[in-house]
């Protein structure tokens, strides 16, 4: 199941940032020894009360202002608005309501979506009754908090969690999601044409969770999928190409979140893109199986090493996820169209793969055997057994005696051992450390 998106709106300078930072500081998934991943912290991973979600947040949107930055940022917060499932407004407990105050509430309440009122800056007993004046705004009751301080953020992520299903369901149990993402202008529109038009089914159009997106049912050899498409994010918008593609990231997110498997489309005349690696990233922290699409590749002049040159330097550029299959295109032309499908119904199945105890165990044992763990001041890692606990992506647990001996570099090589051993050369795998309790089974 999808997390949650909780996008964080207001005016400039009410504290957005600062209580973006409060809740997801410690929990961005990006760590720094994984190279490669570069991105703005408009979004971050955030858990309470067991419940994970994913946080946006957004520059101060000013109504009455119109020139080009103000603009921006104002369709900036527009597009988390549009993809959100519940929206936290954050206001200035000190100054009051004010006008801007006033328009966003507006704007919020067309949204239809669930908004939690965070009166912000109420670090002291002289501002607590400055909060009841945010009823006027009618969003609901406001929370009284101190994101710099930390006071009352509990409570504001109380009513937030509220919002969540409780016990989800999936809507569509023998249904692939497949996310088509990617850049302004890469091909994403004649891909999602090629591939519903070449011996499939299409069943309905249903309007998607967003205003420009589309979620088309499909059938592609004898099983049903749904193709999530970002759609919005290729229409031209009257404003900088540069932020366009900012906007992608939002865009982007929201259909990352819904998928199965996500189709990374990327332009073979521009390369990658510092946008594209950005959005590549998301799609693994998320965990998800994925393809990389280079279209175009029709209008490149190639020699018998052209391909074997790109492959090598997109590698480099992608080296956190140097798992993802890669695809030369042209989705016009209809060249290895034909593969897409085949390669995702590939990565998928290994993203669901599971393996037994006891064949695991045995791998990690010729993985010891091969190359011992790493020791510290007398002390040596001992990795007493594996599970996996769960998949998409297959994710496993070794049992240590003391986690902190865990180099990370014979984690990487734990990693790679067992990728290799099963053959999981096209889904992300996540490898977590704990201690042995003196109960647990040797």
């Amino acid at each position: 199941m999808a997390k949650p998106l909780v996008a964080v709106v207001g005016r400039p300078n009410v504290g957005k940032s600062t209580l973006f930072n409060k809740v997801v500081g410690k929990r961005i998934a990006i760590v720094e020894d994984t190279p490669g991943v570069t991105r703005d912290r408009i979004y971050g991973d955030a858990t309470w009360l067991e419940y994970n979600f994913a946080l946006v947040d957004t520059g101060g949107i000013e109504p009455a202002r119109d020139d080009v930055i103000s603009v921006q940022m104002r369709r900036q917060a527009e597009l988390a608005i549009e993809t959100a499932d519940v929206i936290v407004f954050l206001v200035d407990g000190r100054e009051g309501i004010t006008a801007a105050d006033a328009e966003v509430a507006e704007m919020l309440r067309r949204s239809r979506k669930p908004v939690v009122l965070g009166v912000n800056k109420v670090d002291h007993i002289k501002y607590a009754d400055s909060v009841y004046d945010f009823y006027e705004l009618g969003i609901g009751a406001p929370v009284a908090l101190s994101a710099e301080q930390g006071l009352g953020i509990g409570d504001l992520l109380d009513e937030v969690v509220s919002y969540f299903e409780k016990n989800p369901e999936d809507e569509h149990p023998e249904v692939t999601n497949i996310a088509v993402v990617g850049k302004p202008n890469v091909g994403k529109s004649s891909l999602v044409n090629a591939l519903l038009g070449q011996e499939r089914t299409i069943v309905s159009d249903i309007a998607g969770t967003t205003r420009d997106a589309i979620d088309t049912p499909f059938t592609y050899g004898g099983r049903d999928y749904m193709l999530v498409d970002t759609a919005g994010i290729r229409r031209k918008r009257a404003i900088e190409d540069e932020s366009i593609e900012r906007y992608s990231v939002i865009r982007s997110l929201g259909a990352i979140r819904r998928a199965d498997v996500v189709l990374i489309v990327i332009d073979a005349a521009e390369g990658l893109s510092e946008q594209d690696v950005r959005i590549a990233g998301y799609v693994h922290e998320e965990g998800k199986a994925s393809v990389l699409i280079v279209n175009k590749w029709d209008l490149i002049e190639k020699d018998t090493h052209t391909m074997n040159e790109f492959k090598k330097k997109l590698s480099a550029d992608l080296a956190f996820m140097d798992y993802v299959p890669m695809l030369f295109i042209s989705a016009l032309s209809g060249q290895r169209v034909g593969k897409v499908m085949q390669q995702a119904d590939f990565a998928y199945a290994q993203n669901c793969l599971r393996v037994s105890t006891g064949t695991l165990n045995d791998i990690v044992s010729e993985a010891v055997m091969v190359t011992e763990p790493p020791s510290d001041k007398g002390r040596r890692l001992k990795i007493y057994y594996a599970t996996q606990v769960s998949v998409k992506p297959p994710t496993f647990v070794l049992f240590v005696n003391e986690p902190e001996l865990m180099h990370f570099s014979y984690k990487r090589y734990m990693e790679n051992y067992i990728r290799k051993s099963f053959g999981l050369t096209a889904t992300p795998i996540r490898l977590l450390v704990r201690q042995r309790t003196k109960n647990a089974p040797l």
